[in-house]
């Protein structure tokens, strides 16, 4: 297993392999971060109010899954990129087994589970990447698997 942090790969298709793994840096997530990002794109109360949320099914205040993912990106991207020139994305699958919530402290654990080279460039490939955002605990709070476009290194 191999581990770095995101932030200072930039990587080609040539340096990943199935299995690979890296490991994000973390992120405080606060109460008023929470209910700003939900004021302006998802405003529900239960992202909104604390005492209406004890009454929804997250039995408390909960981040918009939206913002869990802007919050995985970010962590993905760090202060470089991933990927080298950048995460490019061509879709993916992203479900949110559990609320994130304020004071927790997120994390990305990401794995190359596919490389598929060009057929028809030679330059380039998709590579399939299993990211799994915990909390402080260690629960998954968001899982994304992405196809990303990646460039093969210069000949």
């Amino acid at each position: 297993m191999t581990t770095g942090k995101i932030a200072e790969e930039g990587l080609y298709l040539e340096d990943l392999f199935i299995g690979r793994k890296m490991m994000s840096e973390t992120y405080l997530v606060s109460e008023e971060e929470i209910k700003n990002f939900a004021g302006k794109y998802d405003p529900q109360t239960f992202h909104l109010d604390d005492s209406l949320a004890k009454e929804s099914l997250f039995g408390g205040l909960a981040a918009s899954g939206w913002h869990t993912a802007s919050i995985t990106m970010r962590l993905l991207v760090g202060n470089g990129n991933l990927i080298k020139g950048g995460i490019v994305g061509m879709g993916g699958e992203i479900s949110w087994p559990r609320p994130t919530r304020p004071g927790d402290t997120l994390q990305v654990e990401s794995e190359v589970i596919e490389i598929i080279p060009s057929g028809a460039r030679s330059d380039q490939g998709i590579v399939k990447l299993r990211s799994k955002t915990r909390n402080q605990n260690g629960k998954v709070v968001q899982l994304f698997i992405a196809k990303l476009y990646v460039p093969r290194k210069p000949v």
